[in-house]
């Protein structure tokens, strides 16, 4: 009889080394993968280098470019600023303090994420606009040859995107200070500070990972936006791009336009990964939900910030909007609408489960193999968000297209079929992948950073490696910022206009592109009905969310 016969260890070795290779060689490609479709528009906008737009370009660079550049970084850096204010403070007062109504402004704060920044920006033009209350209240009080001290452009369309952006920050940092709980601040104050002095020496910086990445949201989508800042006719790089589209009718040059946007974008994106450096971070969190305990002022004060921060971002323009739609609801509402709801409601849940799925195995991929190739990759998969929805419509239209021609021309072209991919839904979610995969892959990216490899490492010892590790071991860790993700990607889709108007199939119009055709005829009141619509569907996922992790 013939007994085991015994492995050497350095065999042993080699195999798992072997595996392992393997295995990452796997989640490179997957990484990749990804990069290559999310890039394929900025790969079609780089080929437009090579084409000679003529004048255009000189034109655009003599008369466009210096107030297009100058007015792009003024925008950023206000809305930034204003952005992380509101978000970080609102975060720490909800998530590790006492006060009336904490539990309301828990989810409440989070509804101006349903509302599109040209419908606050209308709203708030009608405040502002020489008839409106505001104005007519000024004259009444100081005299009609007073003038009025108005915001101007600039301010009009940074207080806007502020108000509609900083849940972005309020969001992620709210589940960072929650998870700090206020040990830290306990500690703080057992060496003799104030609870004002811990939360700047100890709940700040362990926040900054979470901070940055909301405020990068926040400038995405300040870059990416059109609807605001065409609204108060304030010049930046989005508005050149489409007016050199639809003024002077050259696409290239809208296309080489777009190439400058992603540089400045890019540059942004280095920032961000050099604050966030390469620390990792732990939560600090006991398993009690115990809170501050403030004074009666400092409570009320805290309960009156959050009420006015509410009020004007969301209570005010929705009341706006609630009173023209109902003056107009018995001329615009019918069957329609409930079509228009349908499948706009349709097309945020596919969207939001690709996109939430690509960036989990983005993400997961990249800290299995985490070289530097894959991280650049990945850097490159999520440049989508600054890319303006019309660049991502026509660069992924065209190569579809391309596609389908060559599938008739080689595959169907005996059988009398024909078909054409770009007329479905495919280019839509393709181009809505590129653009919001960088709004779920940032949650969740900064969340994987909490995990410790000692987790991993003892799953490993179990046997459970690969995406049975993802999905045994990081996803139910991961849960709540999955739900993060889903919901970011599911309010933004439906708020989405370009991507949406230019690429749905024939017949497919959405409640965004109902508001589009009514504004381009100058009718407000009647977009009101429309916009109440996105506004209330995108309420419910808010409100689930939130009560879901309070």
């Amino acid at each position: 009889m013939q007994g085991p016969t015994a492995v050497p260890a350095q065999a042993v070795d080699a195999s798992v080394r072997a595996a392992r290779s393997g295995r990452h060689a796997g989640f490179g490609w997957l990484v990749a993968l990804i990069a290559l479709i999310a890039s394929a528009p900025l790969l079609v906008a780089l080929s437009s280098l090579f084409v000679d737009t003529g004048d255009i370009w000189s034109h655009l660079l003599t008369y466009v470019l210096p107030e297009a550049f100058t007015n792009t970084l003024l925008l950023v850096a206000g809305v930034a600023t204003i952005t992380s204010l509101l978000g970080v403070s609102l975060a720490w007062f909800v998530a590790t303090c006492e006060f009336p109504g904490r539990r309301f402004f828990a989810w409440a704060l989070l509804l101006p994420m349903a509302m599109p920044g040209y419908v606050l920006g209308f709203a708030l033009a009608a405040l502002f606009e020489y008839t409106g209350p505001l104005q007519s209240g000024w004259r009444a009080t100081f005299g009609a040859d007073t003038e009025f001290p108005g915001l101007g452009p600039a301010g009009a369309s940074i207080l806007t995107l502020s108000l509609v952006l900083y849940p972005y920050v309020f969001l992620i940092c709210r589940q960072a200070f929650a998870s700090q709980g206020v040990r830290g601040i306990e500690v703080a104050q057992s060496c003799g500070f104030r609870p004002v002095q811990g939360f700047f020496r100890v709940s700040l910086p362990l926040a900054r990972p979470w901070i940055v990445a909301g405020v990068s949201l926040a400038i995405m989508e300040c870059l990416a936006d059109f609807g605001t800042v065409q609204l108060f006719n304030f010049t930046t790089f989005t508005t050149a791009i489409y007016r050199s589209w639809y003024g002077l009718f050259s696409l290239q040059s809208a296309l080489q336009l777009s190439l400058v946007l992603v540089t400045l974008v890019l540059g942004a994106l280095l920032l961000e990964k050099r604050f966030r450096g390469a620390s990792r971070y732990t939560s600090t969190a006991s398993a009690g939900h115990s809170r501050l305990e403030l004074g009666k002022p400092q409570r009320l004060s805290v309960s009156l910030y959050c009420a006015a921060v509410l009020f004007v971002a969301f209570v005010l323009p929705a009341s706006l909007i609630l009173v023209w739609s109902v003056r107009s609801f018995g001329v615009e509402f019918d069957a329609r609408y409930w079509h228009l709801a349908g499948n706009t409601l349709m097309l945020a849940t596919m969207a939001a489960a690709l996109i939430t799925t690509v960036a989990v195995l983005l993400a997961f991929a990249v800290r299995y193999a985490p070289g530097r190739m894959n991280q650049a990759l990945a850097r490159i998969a999520t440049l989508g968000y600054a890319i303006p929805g019309t660049v991502l419509a026509v660069g992924f239209f065209v190569p579809v297209a391309a596609l389908s021609r060559w599938i008739n021309g080689t595959l169907l072209s005996d059988s009398g079929t024909v078909v054409a991919l770009q007329g479905g839904l495919s280019v839509v979610l393709l181009a809505y992948m590129a653009r919001y995969l960088a709004v779920a892959h940032g949650p969740i990216d900064s969340a994987l950073l909490r995990i410790k490899s000692s987790i991993e490492d003892a799953a490993r010892g179990m046997g459970v490696s690969g995406l049975r590790l993802l999905g045994r071991v990081h996803v139910p860790i991961l849960r709540p910022a999955i739900v993060t993700a889903l919901l970011l990607v599911f309010v933004d889709v439906m708020k989405e206009l370009p991507i949406t108007l230019m690429t749905r199939p024939f017949g497919w119009d959405t409640l965004a592109v109902r508001v589009f055709q009514l504004t381009t005829e100058g009718e407000w009141q009647r977009a009101a009905l429309p916009a109440l619509a996105i506004v209330l569907a995108g309420l419910v996922p808010v409100v689930i969310l939130s009560r879901r992790n309070d």
